[in-house]
């Protein structure tokens, strides 16, 4: 009698004052029947509740590694920041038409010095040797990146203690230096250590500023100079001038021989003055127009150096947003996506395994449907009642899912690369989103069996019965 209660109910023209109280109190009844009927069908609804769950975790566990490894390392800003590229190759040594992710040292020094962007870094990575104070300590090599002065401004990098050098340290090629936080308690205690010197490579730097554990990750800034972009972050920067005064070479990618016309590099004046490419650029552009003239500027530069016989091609330049390079230079790892294609390819199968299930659950009731259909309950109450049987399903699915999930972050490890794998973590954001993932599945899964149930003829129901 209780469904015939429940429909008098619902169809009672009881005024506004009422109509909460009385909603809520058919969603209670609709969650009691609910209740029951998973009691009575245990293992269909266990078998739908292991297979959401399972199909939910193994598609978030990979969304994880995938959020991680594709985030904006610098979302407020990165519509600011562009890469420069400028063809020194030509068309028969570049990479089907792309000029090289770096450039060589006589472009990028004419790009650092006509200065047409707000800010502008170059970048190279180099590898030194610390010597720290206390003899008790060995020394240890740290690979660090030489740029120049408007690096940190460009990147917002965070300082803890100081800050970066200005322009005249940058031109005199200053013995001057930033440590990350991590580099400053191995040497330093924590201390500020902002005035204090250190020791690379026998020569003596002054600390003007400690970063604060700064780790973007993926640290595009220095992607294309061959160090892992989700590797241990850069822990020491040196003035661009510094480095290449004291000739020190470069640590990541470097390219070589390309043109037949590139002169021998037997000495240091020698590579500078070839066609090698191994320097990182970045400007900050703030606005669409700056990017377009940016753009001319490279185009008249390249135009220029064809004219006066450097080039025997038409300019060929690029300039990449943030987003972009990112996309080019295949930041996010092969594994990962191929990993979420896969994970999400599973909880399809599972969810039109679901589908089967639910459509078995609810037509095994199809007497019960049509006794309430004849005692006037209508299609919408069927959908109704239904649908909330498979969000509680769904529900279940979720935390069972949770679980699943947080055992899987336990265990990424074993799958990706440990520095990936560290990225990855079980935050707020991803539990609401796992639990909403099973509910919303498990209610895309119950829509056709809902609607079969719903069509379910009372007469024919009742005459089969009788």
């Amino acid at each position: 009698m209780a469904p015939v209660r429940a429909e008098r109910l619902e169809s009672r023209d009881s005024g506004p004052s009422r109509m909460p109280v009385q909603r809520a109190s058919m969603i209670g009844h609709y969650v009691d029947l609910a209740l029951r009927s998973c009691r009575r069908s245990k293992a269909l609804t266990a078998l739908v509740i292991v297979l959401m769950g399972c199909g939910v975790a193994t598609c978030m566990v990979t969304y994880a590694v995938f959020r991680a490894t594709s985030a904006n390392p610098i979302p407020w800003k990165s519509s600011q920041l562009f890469v420069p590229q400028v063809d020194n190759f030509g068309p028969t040594n570049n990479n089907a038409g792309e000029p090289s992710d770096l450039l060589s040292y006589a472009d990028g020094t004419v790009l650092l010095h006509a200065r047409q962007a707000k800010r502008q870094t170059l970048l190279y990575t180099v590898k030194l040797a610390v010597v720290p104070g206390n003899p008790q300590q060995q020394p240890f090599s740290q690979p660090g990146d030489a740029v120049t002065g408007d690096f940190f401004a460009l990147f917002d990098a965070p300082f803890r203690y100081g800050s970066g050098w200005d322009v005249a340290d940058d031109d005199q090629g200053a013995a001057v230096v930033v440590i990350n936080g991590k580099l400053n308690r191995q040497l330093f205690g924590g201390n500020n250590s902002v005035g204090r010197e250190i020791s690379l490579d026998t020569h003596l730097y002054r600390i003007v500023g400690v970063l604060d554990d700064w780790q973007p990750r993926p640290r595009i800034f220095d992607h294309a100079s061959a160090w892992d972009a989700f590797g241990k972050p850069v822990q020491i920067f040196i003035p661009f001038r510094r480095a290449i005064d004291l000739q020190l070479a470069p640590a990541g990618n470097v390219i070589c021989g390309a043109r037949k016309d590139d002169p021998a590099v037997p000495d240091w004046d020698s590579f500078l003055r070839s066609e090698c490419t191994w320097i990182a650029a970045w400007v900050e552009l703030p606005a669409p127009y700056d990017a377009a003239r940016y753009l001319s500027y490279l185009h008249n530069l390249a135009a220029e150096q064809q004219r006066i016989g450097r080039f025997d091609w038409p300019p060929n330049v690029r300039l990449r947003s943030l987003a972009q390079w990112m996309e080019v230079e295949r930041v996010v790892p092969k594994a990962s996506t191929l990993s979420l294609i896969v994970a999400l390819s599973f909880l399809t199968i599972c969810l039109l395994n679901v589908v089967g299930l639910m459509l078995a659950r609810f037509m095994r009731r199809a007497p019960e449907i049509g006794v309430r259909r004849a005692l006037g309950a209508s299609r919408g109450a069927i959908c109704r009642q239904f649908l909330i049987e498979a969000a509680a399903i769904g529900l279940a699915g979720g935390v069972l899912g949770l679980l699943l999930t947080a055992i899987g972050m336990a265990g990424i490890g074993l799958v990706f690369e440990p520095q990936i794998a560290a990225l990855a973590h079980l935050d707020t954001s991803l539990v609401v989103s796992t639990v909403v993932l099973a509910i919303a599945t498990t209610l895309i899964a119950g829509l056709y069996p809902t609607w079969r149930a719903a069509q379910v003829q009372p007469a024919w129901q009742l005459k089969s019965n009788g």
